[in-house]
């Protein structure tokens, strides 16, 4: 069965400053998404679909897609920004994200964020999964806390529940310190560093637009639509808990490297250049 991999790429990195997608990681001007994708068509993905915004969409193509391009077939699709209130510049989430691609997605499909680096393990669980797929059987990839950590500052995790290696519950929690810590009303809390999170890979099957679209609707009637966002994470959790869907959790003991700071950089670009040594990446 063919698998598709889903990007979304349509955030600027606030917090990064500019375009981190593009950011790159090697001397001759790759990024991330040149791994992870290289990393998904090797396990078996045979085309890519990046979520953009309509402002960013030249310059990412330049930069990042026309390239990748040359070695997976690649579409895109652009998160309307046209439904929101004035005053909003932000998409309203990665639940709306994923719900602009119903037309262009027709087959089971996982989803990664651009600047996140998976590691290869994840890909290939993740399409042997979906390749057997029936609607409903949704999957997960999970990471140990400690390893995707960032030692510049504050993060946010799904933190896991897991149950014979099926998600339960999912809770989002910010501002994790370098030490696993995190603050709420006063009492602070650490987790143990292995601890499974979510870091966004998941593997979804068609209906899920069909989900998406439901709750999308009640969203935008309860949802306070200046600040409030439409996260997939939670549209997933609470088809679990209705019992419309079953997420398996595959257990990733590699380590995770991101951007979510630009003091982040040197240890991915150490990492990555690391696994190229090692023949990891031959020929990209």
């Amino acid at each position: 069965m063919n698998t598709t991999l889903v990007v979304m790429a349509a955030g600027m990195g606030s917090r990064f400053g500019g375009l981190k997608q593009a950011e790159p990681v090697t001397e001759d001007g790759k990024g991330i998404l040149d791994f992870s994708v290289y990393d998904a068509k090797k396990a078996g993905f045979s085309k890519v679909v990046f979520i953009l915004r309509e402002d960013m969409a030249d310059d990412f193509r330049r930069l990042i897609g026309d390239r990748i391009a040359k070695t997976i077939e690649v579409e895109y699709v652009m998160q309307d920004t046209s439904c929101l209130p004035a005053g909003r510049t932000k998409p309203f989430g990665t639940g709306h994200a994923i719900l602009c691609c119903r037309d262009k997605v027709h087959e089971p499909f996982a989803i990664i964020n651009a600047d996140d680096y998976y590691g290869s393990n994840a890909f290939y669980d993740m399409h042997k999964h979906l390749s057997q797929a029936k609607n409903g059987e949704y999957a997960m990839v999970a990471y140990e806390l400690g390893k995707t950590l960032s030692k510049n500052g504050t993060v946010s995790r799904g933190v896991c529940e897991i149950k014979d290696d099926r998600l339960v519950r999912l809770n989002e929690v910010t501002k994790i310190t370098p030490e696993g810590t995190y603050e709420e009303n006063g009492k602070v809390t650490t987790f143990p560093m292995d601890t499974l999170v979510s870091m966004n890979l998941w593997g979804l099957t068609p209906d899920i637009f069909d989900i998406l679209e439901v709750e999308y609707k009640k969203f935008l009637e309860t949802a306070n639509l200046m600040k409030d966002e439409f996260y997939i994470p939670l549209v997933v959790s609470d088809a679990v808990a209705a019992g419309r869907a079953t997420v398996q959790v595959y257990h990733n003991a590699d380590r995770w490297y991101g951007i979510t700071y630009r003091e982040d950089l040197p240890e991915v670009k150490e990492a990555i250049g690391g696994y190229i040594h090692d023949g990891l990446y031959e020929g990209i």
